[in-house]
């Protein structure tokens, strides 16, 4: 059964400032709750789920059964899916960014459908690292864990300030995502290097634009003004890494 105090503190994760407070997200769904409880690096303080799944599912972590209707209180799903997990944020070591990988960074990504696409897209590619301006949406939003299916356990994000961050890598490569650039799909592959994606519908901000060592741009044949980013992002690392 569902405590009311419960309900309330739940409640109080699905906005940032109770998250930072806590140090805690939630993550909902099956998939990404049975794969957070197998990862030894991410800590589950509390599971809510319907019989039907911890019936289907043993894992030794302290779990309420609840009700249909009672996990609708507390899911920010339209369609809530048998259990939600109460989270610590995932720590990183600190000083993990290598100059000798590739690393994708983000400047005023404020859709959390698009943040989660885009890390899971960096999974996917096997890229471990993106660094976000401070205006990103936050990484531990329910839309961007659900959008990342778990992929925010495997590439670690961080935000900070982008004007500081690209002059103390300024011997490094950086690849920016423009309308005007060279055509991504005539490039070499790269091993190492700097790729940054702007803002959904702005671009990379005109004061980042100077750090950007090759513009790079996506060709169109139609009439569309843009891409989406995370639709932007898979296409450039598909011919990139």
């Amino acid at each position: 059964m569902l405590l009311k105090s419960e309900l309330k503190y739940i409640q109080s994760l699905f906005h940032k400032k109770g998250r930072d407070q806590e140090g805690l997200f939630i993550a909902e769904g099956p998939k990404i709750v049975t794969e957070f409880s197998a990862d030894k690096t991410i800590r589950i303080r509390k599971i809510y789920a319907l019989p039907s799944f911890l019936n289907k599912i043993k894992i030794a972590i302290d779990s309420t059964e609840v009700t249909e209707e009672e996990l609708q209180k507390i899911s920010q799903n339209k369609t809530p899916n048998e259990v939600l997990a109460v989270v610590e944020k995932i720590k990183w070591e600190e000083n993990s960014k290598s100059k000798d990988s590739i690393c994708i960074t983000l400047d005023t990504i404020q859709d959390p459908g698009n943040l989660g696409t885009i890390i899971r897209l960096a999974d996917w590619f096997g890229v471990k690292q993106i660094v976000c301006s401070l205006n990103c949406a936050d990484v531990y939003n329910s839309k961007v864990v659900q959008s990342s299916m778990g992929s925010i356990a495997r590439v670690q994000v961080e935000y900070l300030d982008l004007k500081t961050w690209f002059q103390e890598n300024s011997e490094s490569r950086i690849y920016g995502a423009t309308l005007n650039g060279r055509d991504v799909t005539s490039m070499e592959k790269i091993k190492k290097g700097i790729i940054v994606i702007g803002n959904e519908s702005k671009g990379i901000s005109e004061e980042l634009l100077p750090f950007i060592n090759v513009q790079i741009t996506i060709l169109g044949k139609g009439k569309a003004e843009s891409l989406n980013a995370g639709v932007a992002t898979g296409i450039i690392l598909s011919h990139l890494i």
